[in-house]
Parts: C-alpha cells; structure tokens; sequence
C-alpha cells in the first residue's frame, strides 16, 4: 500500500476534505439568524443596545464572506490551519455579539457549543483543546465582562446569579460532553468507511487477480494452436534440410523456441485454468489455496479433516469465490504470524453447516480485546518480543476486519476465542491452543450444489463441409 493511501486510510487529513463553501454557507445562515436576532430585540422587545457595534460584528462576517467567496475559487479545500483559523474567528465574533448583548444573560450564549463542536468532528486533538480553551476563557470572562440588556424603561434584564453560574457550568459541561461525543461518533464512523474501502481494495485486487489468471488461461489455449503449426512446419524443414547447413540450425532454433514458448503459457495459465475449469473444489482444496502462500514460512501447517467425527456424507464442494479466498487466507496468516510453531486449520461439517476452524499455539488474543476482535484500527501495545517476533507489523486490526467482512458477505458467521477460555469450559481438544477462529456457514449457502454457478461459455461446435 502505497504512503498516500496510507495517509487516506489513518484519518489524519479529514480536516483537509472541507471546502471553503461549506463554511461560507454555515456563516451566511449564522448572519442571516443574528440579523434577525437583532431585529426581533430591536423593534419587538425594544431593548437598548449598542447596534452600531452589534451590526459592525456582523458586517465583519460578511466581508470574510464575500472576500471567500470572490478571491478563492468554490471547490478550495481548507487545510488544517485555515480551518481553525475560520472556527477561531466565528467563535471571537459570536462572544464580541454576546458582550454586547447581555453575555451569560443572554439565551443564545449556548450557541458557544458550535464552533468547539465543529472543531471536534473535523479537526484534530490539538486544533480541538486549543479552540475549547479558548471558549471557556471567553465564556469567563463573560459571566462578569458584558454590557447589559435594557429595555426602553431603563429596566435591567438579568437572571440571578445562582442561574448565571449554573449558565457558565452548563456551556462548559457541554463543551466538553459534545467534544468528545462527536469526536468518538464521527471517528467512529470514518474509522470503518476507511476499513471497509481497504476491503473493498482487497476483494478488488484478488478479483483482477482471478481474472487475470483466466485471461493468461484463455491466451495459453489461443495460442496453442498456432504454436503447434511453428512446431510441426520447424520439424518438417529439418527433416528436408540437410543439418550441417545454417538454414538446419535456424529451423532447429524456431522449434525450440516454440516448445519454450509452450512451457512458459503453460506454466502462466495453470492457475488461470483452474479458476476458469474447476470453479468448484472440495472444501480442504479450497482452504490449502488460501494457505499456500504462508506454507512456507516456518510454521508448521496442519490441515485436519473431519476431527469430530460427526461430518455426515463426502466431502463438500464448494465454489472458489475470492472473497472466502481471501478472507480464509487473512485468518491463516494472523495465525501464522503469532504462532510459536504450529497452526491448525480444522475442517467440520454436518448437514446443515460447514465448519473451519484455524487455531495457532501462540499466546493468544489480547483479553481486554477479544470482544473487539474484528474491529477496524483495534491496536494493541506491543512488547519488545512482539516486535521481533513480527517486525515492521503496526497491529491496526484491517487484516480481521476485512477478513471478518468479507466471510461475512458469503453468509459466514465468526467466533473468536482463546484456547484457555475452551479448556475452562471442559473442552480437552483445545489443549496446547492459542488464538481460536471458527467459521461457520450454512450449507446450504455454501456447497458449489446449492450455490448460483456463474455460467461458463460453451466452446464452438465446428462442422465439416
């Protein structure tokens, strides 16, 4: 994976993907709703204010406005910087307007929230404790630094202290409460759009990767023919040429070119030809298909069959699909990576369901995280052991998230767990076990027999004249 779409898949510049219309937008309705504001209080309430300054504050917002919206082009996206840049300022005009509307008196202080809240969901860590202390700074100085609402009788509108104070709590209590709450929300929310675009990066590449291997499949077999045509005319020169001659030695040459020609289609296009002749394969097939690319590696790999003695019938056949491919093949390589020296990959079925368990002798999963496990961007802190054991491995969770996600898709249902925890249960085929995964599908949905067969093209039927 390349720096870029690691950059993309981290999360670290969602504060980048705003554009500044968006802004410009939110601002125009925020001097739309404080124009009002001030009407309502000026010819409804008749309250005596400085309107002078109040409709100054609010002219500011509009020159940032039309100077955003005529000298930077629409689709600009903000940085980082200039997104905090904008928030700071909608923050300092909204305290200037409540200084001069009553401060912490005033309803609309609340409307403090916004811009720390905004903040939270969109920029980082820091831009976001930077803003909200500068809020609760300002909200402070409010609850004694304001001017206050009078009506046209010169009467002070004002709420008790006890209210003033319980005010200044609430708007900090807030500030803190929906910072936090927005910021687990929505990184929540991009944490898996990004895990599930990684996924579909993964099913993508081992899609491209089955079908090239039918399209070499294909080119093999097209050009079989005509590569046997060079053969056959090759040989029948050098029987009619004489060998000492050079025009012998070329037609030799042609032949052998031809048969290394051969060799090399055949050697590219087996696992093509496969794919495309043998869709369907029986079920230990298919799971040493997805584990070959980690036999090996030092571990010792064992597949096991019917190890409960309870499988009923033959062997299933199932379609090579690649998301079970993949997704298999996910499972065996966490394995791999944290075994001491064995992985187990166990096959089960009865007559409603199909079972694979891949269990390693490793320490196993983490127990503050065994009910995460499957989670995207779950990590762990890795000892020094860990590190040399799996070098250069950052433990973000995609490998099982994609894996859990894409058996998912195909109707599978997974369980994690620890050997320990199945030996506290009773169970003695769990001894000497480390990290557990069990895969279970319905049978139905899963033999080649019950499943939707993707229709292969039938091959020209020729005629003689």
């Amino acid at each position: 994976m390349t720096d870029l779409s690691t950059d993309l898949l981290s999360g670290q510049t969602r504060s980048n993907w705003i554009r500044l219309r968006t802004i410009t937008m939110v601002r125009w309705i925020a001097v739309a709703g404080q124009i009002i504001a001030l009407i309502v209080a000026q010819h409804f309430f008749m309250l005596q204010l400085n309107y002078a300054l109040c409709y100054l504050a609010i002219g500011v917002s509009v020159c940032a406005n039309l100077i955003g919206t005529f000298v930077f082009p629409e689709n600009k996206l903000l940085s980082e910087t200039e997104n905090a840049g904008m928030l700071l300022f909608d923050l300092l005009q909204l305290c200037f307007l409540l200084f001069l509307t009553g401060g912490l008196h005033n309803p609309f202080s609340i409307l403090v929230i916004g811009p720390v809240t905004i903040s939270a969901a969109t920029l980082t860590v820091r831009s976001t404790i930077t803003l909200a202390t500068v809020a609760l700074v300002l909200v402070g100085l409010l609850v004694q630094f304001h001017l206050p609402l009078r009506t046209t009788e010169g009467f002070t509108l004002r709420i008790p202290n006890i209210f003033l104070y319980g005010n200044f709590a609430a708007i900090t209590i807030t500030i803190a409460f929906s910072s936090i709450y927005s910021r687990r929300v929505v990184s929540e929310i991009s944490s898996m759009s990004e895990a599930l675009a990684a996924t579909q990066m993964a099913l993508a590449r081992e899609q491209k990767l089955t079908d090239l291997g039918g399209v070499v499949a294909a080119a093999a077999h097209e050009l079989g023919t005509p590569l046997a045509t060079i053969k056959l005319a090759s040989g029948e020169l050098m029987e009619e040429l004489d060998a000492e001659t050079e025009l012998y030695e070329d037609a030799a040459l042609i032949k052998a070119q031809a048969d290394r020609c051969r060799d090399i289609l055949r050697s590219m296009g087996r696992v093509g030809k496969d794919d495309l002749q043998l869709r369907r394969a029986p079920l230990l097939t298919l799971i040493e298909e997805a584990a070959e690319p980690h036999q090996n590696r030092g571990k010792n790999l064992r597949f096991i069959e019917d190890i409960t003695q309870s499988s009923v019938g033959e062997v299933p056949i199932v379609l090579r699909r690649p998301e079970i491919v993949h997704g298999i093949r996910n499972l065996i390589q966490n394995a791999v990576d944290f075994a001491r020296q064995n992985v187990w990959v166990e096959s089960d079925w009865d007559e409603t369901q199909i079972t694979i368990r891949i269990m390693d002798d490793g320490k196993g999963y983490p127990p503050h995280l065994i009910g995460r496990i499957g989670n995207p961007f779950v990590r762990n802190r890795r000892s020094e052991r860990d590190r040399k054991q799996r070098p250069g491995y950052e433990g973000m969770g995609l490998g099982l998230f994609i894996a859990k996600t894409l058996l998912e898709r195909t109707g599978a249902k997974l369980k994690f767990a620890n050997g320990t925890d199945m030996q506290a249960k009773g169970l003695k085929n769990y001894e000497g076990r480390g990290a557990i995964v069990e895969v279970t599908w319905p049978r139905d949905r899963f033999e080649a027999q019950n499943a939707q067969l993707v229709p292969t093209a039938q091959n020209p039927r020729f005629e003689s004249e």
